[in-house]
Parts: C-alpha cells; structure tokens; sequence
C-alpha cells in the first residue's frame, strides 16, 4: 500500500507541472494583453508597465521567471488589482469556496448513499422509483434555476432563509447555496450506490454469506457495501474538486465572496497572474481530491494497490 501511494504521489508534480506549463501558453496565446483595455495610458506608460511585469522579456524567459515565483510560492503582484499578490486575493475568497465545497459534499454524502441504498434493497418498488424519479431530475436541472427557485421559495414567499450574501459566522446564509451546489451530487451518488450496490448484491459470495447464515444487516454493512463504493470513491475525487472549484455559477447567484469570481475576472482582464494562480491552486485541488480518491480505493480493494 505504502509502494501504491508513492507511487500515485509522485505523478502529482509532474501532472502540476505539466498544467502550469499548458495554462503559461494559452493565456498569453489569447489575443490582448492586460493593459489593453486602459486606452488612455500614453505608449510609453504602458511600455514601463510591461517593463514592471517582465513581459517585454522573451516568453522562455517569463515561464522560467515565473515558475521559480512558483517554486517559493509567490504568484506574483495581480494585473489589473494593482499592489494586491495574488496570494492575498485567493486567500479571501478561497476559504469560502472550500467552506461551500465541503459542506455541500456532506450534504450529499449523507443524503446520496442512504437514497441509492434504500433504492436498491428495495428494487423496483414505489420507493425506488421515487428516488430514480428524485436523481432524474436532480441531474436534469442545472444549479442557475434550482438556485433561484429555492430562493424564491425559501427566501422571497417563506422567509425563512436569507437569500443573498455571508455575514460573519451566521450558517443561515450558507443552507440555501449548500442545498444548490449539493443536489445533482445527490442525485449522482444516489445513482452510482444503487447500481453499484444491486450488481454486488447478486455475485457469488453475497450468496454465501447469506448461505453460512449471517444476518442480512450483516451481509449489507460487512460484505455488499464496502465494494459496492468502489466507483462512488472513484466519482468523489473529480466531483470534489468540481464542488470546490467549480461553485462559480453558486456564488453568483448567491452573492457569495469565493475566489471563483477571481478566474472569471482574471480570464476577462487577461490578468495573467491572477488567472495561473488560480489554475495552479484549482489544479493542485484536483489532482490532490484524485490522489485521496485513489487511496481510499486501494484500502477498499487491496487489489488495486497492488495492480
């Protein structure tokens, strides 16, 4: 196990590499530059600022430049947020992306494997077609209309909820964008533990475990459920850095203060470092969610570590 996770650990710099790489070309491949869109500053003041910024320098020299920034862990002075590191920007929207992320995996974690298990031990019933019916649908409708729906609901006719913005620690203002950023995961891990778990309920040594007279609380919890996760694990990695970096539609409707709005503007200004420091913080995210994912699989299946 120690070997397999090793193993998978080492391939993270590389793959980290490799996009700081692809994200350094492509953006300055994209027409414009970030001073382009100030048309009154004179040639020579915008000259001075590229001067500023090393981008009158060869772009070999920039990558090089850049990436040893990186190796120390500085992103570098924001573009268009004039004296602010980047550093200082993902740090005040970061935690509330990660806080929104995370609670809505709860949520979904909680609310996902009792549906799919429910549905499965009772296939075919009027309960599993509610719960499919459930999940269709969850999957079906997009975060930008089950979010102002809720509001309207929840915040506008009911008045329970507050509906836009984060004040202080209040939970409140958290529920309704946790519920949104959390529903189609619901629905998809509801539908994986079903499927999953029906397909394991029907192999041989479920059949003799029922067979040596173990109780069928037993045989669910002890032997069908653990491989019946398998590919809920293998989804959780992707989907977890999905639910915290991808929460930008969430955090619009919502009003909420992440760091999702930073790429947006970053891409619009062509704020060059404003923008690779996100991919980089968004693709360390992601391949770290896929690191844990792949080990937790290995302790569920002893096989894949030793594949």
């Amino acid at each position: 196990m120690l070997a397999y996770a090793a193993r998978r650990l080492a391939a993270v710099l590389p793959t980290l590499l490799i996009i700081i790489t692809v994200a350094f070309v492509v953006i300055r491949m994209a027409p414009g530059g970030p001073f382009d869109a100030e048309q009154s500053l004179p040639p020579e003041v915008k000259a001075n600022l590229e001067r500023a910024y090393g981008l009158d320098q060869p772009l070999i020299r920039q990558y090089w430049r850049y990436l040893a920034g990186v190796a120390h862990g500085d992103f570098g002075p924001s573009m268009k947020y004039r004296d602010l590191p980047v550093s200082t920007l993902i740090a005040q929207g970061l935690p509330v992306s990660l806080t929104l992320g995370l609670c809505a995996l709860l949520l979904a974690l909680g609310v996902g494997l009792p549906l799919g298990t429910w549905a499965a031990l009772r296939r075919r019933s009027a309960l599993d077609h509610g719960i499919m019916g459930f999940t269709v649908l969850g999957v079906a409708l997009p975060s930008f209309v089950t979010g102002p729906l809720l509001v309207l609901i929840f915040g506008v006719s009911l008045g329970w909820l507050p509906v836009a913005g984060l004040e202080g620690a209040d939970p409140r203002y958290l529920i309704l964008p946790v519920v949104t950023l959390a529903l189609p995961l619901v629905a998809y891990i509801a539908r994986l533990v079903r499927s999953s778990l029906i397909e394991v309920l029907q192999t041989d040594f479920i059949r003799a475990a029922r067979a040596r007279g173990l109780g069928e609380r037993r045989v669910i919890w002890r032997h069908a459920l653990p491989p019946a996760m398998l590919p809920v694990v293998s989804y959780l990695g992707p989907a977890t850095a999905y639910l915290v970096t991808g929460s930008l539609v969430v955090e619009t409707v919502f009003g909420l203060p992440g760091s999702g709005r930073y790429l947006v503007e970053g891409a619009i200004n062509r704020d060059y470092t404003l923008v690779m420091g996100m991919v980089i913080v968004y693709g360390l995210i992601t391949l770290l969610c896929n690191l844990a994912a792949d080990l937790i699989q290995g302790v569920l299946d002893p096989r894949i570590a030793h594949a």
